[in-house]
């Protein structure tokens, strides 16, 4: 379980470094706070911390879920492709938008199987114990 809770960790930090830099862009490119618009490339540093944390938002629960009924390296590859979508998603985002979706799919798909985990993982435990 100490690689699991290693990987959500390096999630988060990847999470700080894109809201890093988000403040790095907005001063470079001259975008005072609170706006948000004004710079395309400042833009795309925002939406990628945005998503990055829309993201989270299902991760770290699909984790917590999952673990308790599934192996640890299970979960953990999981957090290792989601980690690496999430780099690649926005190395691509920043160059062009429109190359993101494989960045997209490496951090949706794991997401999704720590979903179906859970759940799967629920529904047998209810069933074996009779609730």
């Amino acid at each position: 379980m100490s690689l699991v809770n290693l990987l959500v960790v390096i999630a988060l930090f990847q999470y700080v470094f894109f809201a890093a830099r988000v403040g790095w862009a907005r001063g470079k490119y001259a975008v005072p706070a609170p706006a948000t618009t004004g710079n395309p490339i400042f833009e795309r540093h925002y939406r990628v911390q945005s998503n990055t944390l829309e993201m989270l938002i299902l991760l770290i629960p699909a984790v917590w879920i999952a673990s308790a009924y599934w192996n640890p390296l299970f979960i953990a590859a999981m957090l290792a492709v989601y980690i690496v979508g999430r780099q690649v998603y926005y190395v691509a985002y920043i160059e062009d938008p429109k190359k993101r979706s494989i960045g997209f799919g490496l951090t949706l798909m794991p997401i999704l199987l720590l979903l179906v985990a859970g759940l799967g993982g629920a529904a047998w435990a209810m069933i074996q114990t009779g609730i």
